[in-house]
């Protein structure tokens, strides 16, 4: 039960983040834009502090550095690329404009609960390793999430969203994070060693998330005073999965 307890609180912090959105509409476009960078690569290294510093780790431990590992972190990654080619969505964290063009707000939400389908999965199979991966697992989320979800929000009142839809959808959306979390927490229970394939599984997609949508945004930015910020950023998000070792 305590496992149960854990991964939905978790899981409801996390979908309580899409409304975290309107709390920015009123910022300035440049100001906005400067937040959302710092917290990109904050992030970034959020993820990869994570994948490498507790998931890869707690996987190799418990199975050794097989090639079932590497095969399972392979496919994390994959799914995450086979998610932004086919269904058309990318991990975008920089508003939307006319210079900087996303698909449809329906396309979004749709490539958005996916995702979050995932996050619930993760989330779930992390704290059933123990507290502190599931803990570590949910902070990089949560870090993670944060821009994602103001983004988003842009994305949907670029798409002529109200402010209200917007924030319903991205609300409603969210909740698909519960859905993944039960199914992991159920699984679970009925196969034992589930959290063998889950965790180099989260790994991958942590590692490409980090490396392929994240990083290159913050490297359209070439100002030495914010490059410089970003990458305090990025040292900051591993240092604090450091210290959460």
């Amino acid at each position: 039960m305590n496992v149960w307890l854990e991964t939905i609180i978790g899981v409801s912090v996390v979908s309580l983040i899409s409304l975290i959105g309107v709390f920015f509409i009123a910022f300035k476009r440049d100001t906005l834009q400067k937040m959302l960078l710092f917290l990109v690569s904050f992030a970034a290294g959020s993820l990869l502090g994570d994948a490498f510093i507790h998931l890869l780790p707690e996987t190799i431990e418990s199975n050794g550095f097989c090639l079932e590992t590497s095969l399972t972190i392979i496919a994390g990654l994959l799914l995450f690329f086979v998610l932004e080619k086919f269904i058309c969505w990318r991990h975008c964290h920089i508003p939307t404009s006319k210079t900087h063009p996303h698909q449809l707000g329906i396309m979004s939400l749709i490539g958005d609960g996916i995702h979050n389908f995932i996050d619930g999965m993760v989330i779930a199979g992390s704290f059933l390793v123990n507290y502190q991966v599931g803990i570590t697992t949910l902070l990089a989320v949560i870090f993670h999430e944060i821009p994602q979800e103001i983004g988003d929000f842009g994305v949907l009142i670029y798409s002529s969203y109200s402010k209200s839809k917007a924030l319903l959808s991205n609300f409603i959306i969210a909740l698909t994070a519960f859905l993944g979390a039960i199914l992991i927490l159920v699984w679970g229970s009925q196969v034992p060693g589930i959290s063998g394939w889950l965790l180099p599984f989260t790994a991958g997609g942590f590692i490409y998330i980090a490396g392929s949508d994240l990083i290159p945004e913050l490297h359209k930015e070439t100002q030495p005073k914010k490059s410089l910020m970003q990458l305090a950023g990025l040292i900051l998000g591993i240092v604090i999965m450091l210290v959460l070792k």
